[in-house]
């Protein structure tokens, strides 16, 4: 199944095989340590860094949880009466859903996933791009698609993609899907990758948005075995992009110690900014929205931190930008 499809849900394994998860689990750690398969969060792809690009039925099923935690911190950076961009994707499909609720938004997307979350919101424009229907992802794609962007400016776009490393940036498995998304990128100022933790280290075959491009990057706590995650958000930062965490706490969790820090003042307290966790990020990014200018990152609402006896805690704080 990894092979037909590139990827498989250790839901949907367990359900063709008529077992339990725990037993998937453990034979497919069993795959990895024969070098058969990568695991996932959830799931399994396979080996190598290059990995092929994963159908929507089994992208759809992967850290799910995690999805809706990123994409619910990404709607609290929309402001009323934004213009943006939304590419395709899993991820961006729960930022949409959620992009519903703000008022006077206009979004352009290539994403028929992303236009039906949005077709019945009050007081939100949709624009489609134009190109050739991508049906393993729902995207419009091609010249067509590339060409409907010329000439766009908005303030931010938001993107996600299939993996993401601080050497290479955002990547993806498709030629045609990477050259829409860069298309895409040319017409923000900022530029948000949103990436759950299972594709930090991941490196696939077309490059799209460079890491010197990214403004930001919201993604989910990696687990704390899993160093290859958190030794990617370490380098995200040394390079100077700005990392927003979905911390998914209690509210009133204490403060975590350390570099660690809660946003700024603007909305503090306010139910969006629930689980937003800040990475401070050094030097100054190219791509800052219109006010945004010097060194000090764009100020978010104020969330509770992670408790501090949590091991996660610890990682997160461990993510401030090392001296060189």
């Amino acid at each position: 199944m990894v092979r037909a499809n590139g990827a498989v849900s250790l839901r949907e394994l367990a359900r063709v095989v008529q077992t339990s998860e725990v037993t998937v689990r453990r034979d497919v750690r069993a795959l990895e340590a024969e070098g058969l398969l990568d695991r996932r969060h959830g799931g399994a792809v396979l080996p190598g860094g290059f990995t092929r690009e994963t159908g929507f039925p089994q992208k759809s099923h992967m850290a799910t949880a995690e999805k809706t935690a990123i994409a619910d911190l990404a709607a609290g950076l929309v402001e009323e009466g934004e213009a943006i961009v939304v590419g395709a994707g899993t991820t961006t499909q729960e930022l949409a859903r959620r992009l519903a609720r703000v008022p006077g938004l206009t979004v352009v997307t290539n994403s028929l996933l992303v236009a039906q979350a949005l077709a019945h919101a009050n007081r939100v424009e949709v624009v489609m791009t134009g190109g050739t229907l991508r049906g393993s992802n729902y995207a419009l794609v091609g010249s067509g698609a590339e060409q409907s962007l010329q000439g766009l400016r908005v303030s931010r776009a938001f993107l996600s993609g299939s993996g993401l490393t601080a050497e290479r940036g955002l990547s993806t498995s498709n030629m045609l899907s990477a050259s829409v998304d860069r298309a895409l990128v040319q017409a923000a100022a900022e530029v948000v990758v949103l990436a759950d933790h299972t594709k930090l280290g991941t490196d696939t075959m077309f490059q799209t948005v460079p890491t010197d491009v990214m403004t930001r990057l919201v993604t989910d706590k990696p687990p704390p075995q899993d160093d290859r995650a958190g030794t990617e958000l370490q380098a995200l930062a040394d390079q100077g992009v700005q990392i927003t965490v979905a911390g998914m706490t209690p509210a009133g969790a204490a403060e975590a110690p350390g570099p660690v820090q809660s946003a700024g003042a603007r909305g503090a307290g306010s139910e969006k900014g629930q689980g937003r966790r800040e990475v401070p990020m050094p030097g100054q990014r190219r791509n800052l929205p219109p006010g945004g200018g010097g060194s000090q990152p764009p100020q978010l609402r104020s969330a509770p931190a992670l408790p501090e006896q949590s091991p996660v805690a610890g990682r997160v704080a461990d993510l401030a930008p090392r001296r060189r």
